[in-house]
C-alpha cells in the first residue's frame, strides 16, 4: 500500500473514531449544556424578580396575602414566593417533584432566600424537565450536522495537504527508481521540496547513482582494456607455439603438450573476445540501424550450424512468420544472440532430441520468439544465475552456461528484449524472447 493511501486511511479512521466517540457522548454533553443553560435562565429570572421587588415592593407579588404562586397555562413554568424563617439560608438549583392542581410534575427548581425590609422570604422558580428535554434532540441533530460538516472539510483539507506533502516523494520515486535501467545515462535534476527528509533522500539517491555509475564505468573500462591487451600476448604465444610444432626435432610427447597449451590459449582468446564484445555492447558501440526479418535471420543461423544438428541427429522445427519485421536493430548482434541460444539447445540436447522455434504476435507492439529443446535442462535453483558471467550450471554433467548467455543478456538488454526462461531437469529448457515492434 502506498504511503499516501496509508496516511489517508489513518486520518479517516482516526476521524471516524472521533465521530463515534462524539456520537456516544453527545446525549450526555447536550444534557449538560441544556442543564447549565436552564440554570443560567433561572438565575436571570431570580435577579429579575428581586429587582422588581426592590423597585415596586413585596406587595407587587403578595398583594396583601402571605404567599404568592403563579404558573403558565401548560404548567411548564411556575414562580412561588412565601415568607421564610429568619435564620434560613437557601440558594440551590435542583430537580424535584411539585404538585400543581393535582398534577405531580418534575421540575428543575431554583430555591433562593432573601431579606426584604427585615423579613426573610423564600423564592422558588421552576421549569418542567419535559420542556427542558425538548431541546435535546434538536441540539443533538444540530451538533451532529455541524460535526459531520467539520469532519468532511477537515478530511478534504487533510487529503489535499497529504497529497501536497508527499508529492515530492512521488517525484523522487518516479525520477530515480521507476523504469530506471542501469547504467544510468542521464542525471535527473534534484526535486524541489521544503521537506528536509525528502531533500536528503533525493540527494542521497543522486549521490548513490553517481557512485554506482562511476564504479560501473571503471569496471567496464578495465574489462575492455584487459580483454584488448590480452589479445596481443595471446596471439604472440599462439604464433610461437605454431612455430614450435613445426620444428621436426620435437618428439611426439612435446608436440602433444604444445597442442594442449594451444587449446588453452585458444580458450583464453575466446574468453577475451567475449568479454570485449560484452564491453562494446554495454558501451553502445554498435549501431542499431538495421531492419530484418527474424525468420530469415534464424535461417542464416541454421545454415551455419546445421552440421551440429546432424552430428547429434537432432530434429529441428521452425515455424516463424516471414512477414514480421524488426526495425532499429543490429543484425550481427541478433545473429550472435540466436546463434548462442540455438547452439546451447544443440550442445545440451540429448541424442535424437528435438528443437522447436516458434513465434507469436502478442499485440501490435509485442512479438514473441520461443526456443524450446528436449535437453538435460537446468536445475530450478540455478535458473536465476544462468546469465551471470562465468556462472556454471549442471556441473555433474560437465557442461554449463558461461559467457555465451552473458552475451545473450547484454545483446537483449541493448535491444530492449525481455528474456524469460523455464526449465525442467532431463526434460528440456524454453527460452522466450519478447521484442518490441516499432
Amino acid at each position: 500500500m502506498k504511503l499516501s493511501a496509508k496516511l489517508i486511511l489513518f486520518i479517516t479512521s482516526s476521524k471516524l473514531a472521533v465521530v463515534l466517540l462524539f456520537v456516544i457522548s453527545l446525549p450526555f454533553l447536550v444534557n449538560g449544556i441544556v442543564s447549565e443553560y436552564i440554570s443560567y435562565s433561572l438565575r436571570l429570572q431570580q435577579d429579575k424578580v428581586i429587582r422588581i421587588i426592590h423597585k415596586n415592593g413585596i406587595n407587587y407579588y403578595l398583594q396583601g396575602d402571605n404567599n404568592y404562586g403563579s404558573y403558565t397555562m401548560l404548567k411548564e413554568e411556575y414562580i412561588a414566593l412565601e415568607p421564610s424563617t429568619a435564620n434560613t439560608r437557601i440558594d440551590t438549583i435542583k430537580t424535584a417533584k411539585r404538585l400543581v392542581e393535582r398534577d405531580t410534575l418534575n421540575y428543575r427548581i431554583l430555591m433562593h432566600t432573601f431579606n426584604y425590609e427585615g423579613k426573610n422570604y423564600l423564592l422558588e422558580i421552576g421549569k418542567t424537565t419535559s420542556s427542558i428535554n425538548q431541546y435535546n434532540k434538536p441540539l443533538q441533530r444540530l451538533a451532529l450536522y455541524v460535526l459531520m460538516g467539520l469532519i468532511a472539510l477537515s478530511l478534504l483539507f487533510d487529503l489535499l495537504f497529504t497529497r501536497a506533502l508527499i508529492r515530492p516523494l512521488g517525484k523522487i520515486i518516479k525520477s530515480k527508481l521507476i523504469d530506471r535501467k542501469f547504467p544510468f545515462k542521464n542525471h535527473p535534476a534534484p526535486i524541489r521540496t521544503s521537506t528536509y527528509d525528502f531533500k536528503y533522500l533525493d540527494e542521497s539517491l543522486i549521490l548513490l547513482m553517481e557512485q554506482i555509475n562511476e564504479a560501473f564505468e571503471k569496471e567496464r573500462e578495465f574489462t575492455a582494456n584487459a580483454s584488448h591487451e590480452l589479445m596481443t600476448p595471446i596471439s604472440i604465444l599462439q604464433n610461437k607455439m605454431e612455430n614450435l610444432i613445426g620444428d621436426e626435432q620435437l618428439n611426439e610427447e612435446a608436440v602433444v603438450k604444445i597442442a594442449d597449451m594451444m587449446k588453452t590459449l585458444d580458450r583464453l582468446k575466446k574468453i577475451s573476445r567475449s568479454l570485449l564484445l560484452i564491453s562494446r555492447i554495454e558501451n553502445e558501440q554498435f549501431a542499431k540501424s538495421d531492419s530484418l526479418k527474424p525468420a530469415a535471420l534464424i535461417r542464416e543461423v541454421l545454415d551455419e550450424i546445421s552440421h551440429r544438428l546432424e552430428e547429434k541427429n537432432l530434429d529441428i522445427s521452425v515455424q516463424l512468420n516471414d512477414q514480421v519485421l524488426l526495425k532499429g536493430v543490429n543484425h550481427d548482434l541478433l545473429f550472435q544472440l540466436f546463434y548462442n541460444l540455438i547452439n546451447n539447445a544443440i550442445k545440451y540436447n540429448v541424442p535424437a532430441g528435438n528443437i522447436t522455434i516458434t513465434d507469436q504476435e502478442i499485440s501490435q507492439n509485442s512479438y514473441l520468439i520461443t526456443i524450446q529443446d528436449t535437453g538435460i535442462g537446468i536445475a530450478a535453483e540455478e535458473l536465476p544465475f544462468i546469465f551471470d558471467r562465468f556462472r556454471k550450471a549442471n556441473l555433474k554433467e560437465n557442461v554449463g552456461y558461461g559467457l555465451g548467455l552473458s552475451i545473450v543478456k547484454s545483446i537483449a538488454a541493448y535491444h530492449n528484449v525481455t528474456i524469460k526462461v523455464s526449465s525442467t531437469l532431463q526434460k528440456g529448457s524454453t527460452f522466450k524472447l519478447y521484442f518490441k515492434l516499432k
